[in-house]
């Protein structure tokens, strides 16, 4: 029995991986960056990157949104007047935990690629499975928050190791928290040693700019040829 599914888990991974392919010739031709959002529930991720694409002078940006279910995550992005798809994971019993190379490849005729230089996939939150699933993604950001214990890079090391950029948000927080940044950071480093680190607050702004400036550097994709 053990055998027969891990077989089946792999056989899962691999199809997964064959889609993603497909996906990542999809944005080559487009000349897409992608960046796939990651991190727990509650993180801050639409604020950060409501806060991001609004400082996005020049990027043409679009986003896919995903969800167990609802679309108040998608409302928002939207308000910016920024392309949006929502994907919604609620199919079986209580959702899917993360974003499948397939759910991707079914939202992006939602989307304008030839229109855009970036391509924000806003994960489900969950750190375990989305670490384990790609999605045809250039880069992947971790973000982890000051109210989740310094701990979770040894809890979950996948998902740290996973990423392009680990991003701890909730900074303005501090004051008010027993928490160790520097342990934090030390158990980032001990998983994914020389992994890019920022520190910031998506509510005040505070290290926003490096954010900024990240995804602007990561957006150097040009359309191949047909």
């Amino acid at each position: 029995m053990h055998r027969t599914k891990v077989r089946v888990v792999r056989d899962a991974l691999d199809a997964n991986d064959t889609i993603a392919r497909a996906n990542r010739a999809d944005f080559d031709r487009a000349g897409v960056t992608v960046v796939n959002l990651m991190s727990s529930p509650g993180a801050g991720k639409t604020m950060l990157l409501e806060r991001a694409l609004r400082d996005l002078d020049g990027v043409r940006a679009g986003v896919l949104e995903g969800d167990v279910r609802g679309s108040l995550d998608a409302d928002r992005i939207a308000a910016l007047h920024i392309p949006v798809a929502q994907i919604e994971t609620d199919e079986g019993f209580g959702g899917e935990c993360h974003l499948d190379a397939n759910m991707v490849r079914s939202a992006l005729p939602s989307v304008p690629l030839d229109e855009l230089d970036l391509l924000v996939i806003e994960n489900v939150g969950n750190l375990v499975c989305p670490a384990e699933f790609r999605v045809g993604e250039d880069h992947r950001i971790m973000i982890a928050s000051v109210t989740e214990g310094e701990d979770k890079p040894l809890k979950y090391p996948l998902m740290f190791r996973a990423c392009d950029l680990v991003i701890v948000n909730k900074i303005d927080l501090l004051p008010h928290l027993e928490f160790d940044v520097d342990k934090l950071l030390y158990h980032v480093e001990a998983v994914h040693p020389g992994v890019e680190r920022l520190l910031v607050s998506a509510r005040t702004g505070e290290g926003m700019d490096e954010v900024r400036d990240w995804l602007v550097r990561a957006t150097t994709r040009q359309p191949v040829p047909a």
